[in-house]
């Protein structure tokens, strides 16, 4: 009886501990209108000390690059890549053998997207994402987004 109730109370606090890691990445959209087809989508995360996100031009064999999908609007068409603009760190990751480029901090990440009309709509998709510190990485994870398009 006392080892069932060790393991159970064992059990019961790894999964409660598991219960409380968050996610230490917060995402914000946004659309600013350029011209009267053309915008710009600003998509920003907030990195928590001491995590850090990577580059979406992660080398193979390394950890999971932050990557953008969009779902199909036969009403935009995006430019070909999106943008990186923030404080970029290199370092050589040996876990991993290679050179990655990561973000501590904050991360900005910009496309521009060209309406074929001039009409309301929407740009939704997801972004993946992997975030590490100097000890452990959280599994892979996708936020949905949906940003209008006025």
């Amino acid at each position: 009886m006392k080892r069932t109730l060790i393991l159970f109370s064992s059990i019961l606090f790894t999964f409660s501990a598991m219960a409380q890691i968050k996610d230490p990445v917060k995402w914000s959209f946004s659309a600013t209108k350029k011209s009267d087809k053309v915008y710009e989508l600003t998509f920003t995360a907030e990195v928590e000390k001491p995590w850090h996100i990577y580059s979406q031009h992660t080398p193979k064999g390394g950890p999971v690059p932050t990557k953008f999908v969009y779902k199909v609007n036969p009403l935009i068409k995006a430019d070909a890549s999106v943008n990186e603009s923030s404080n970029i760190k290199t370092i050589h990751e040996e876990v991993f053998g290679v050179d990655v480029k990561y973000f501590e901090g904050k991360a900005v990440f910009t496309q521009i997207v060209n309406l074929k009309s001039a009409a309301k709509t929407n740009i939704a998709g997801t972004i993946e994402y992997m975030a590490c510190n100097n000890t452990t990485c959280m599994p892979p994870k996708k936020v949905p987004f949906d940003i209008t398009l006025q």
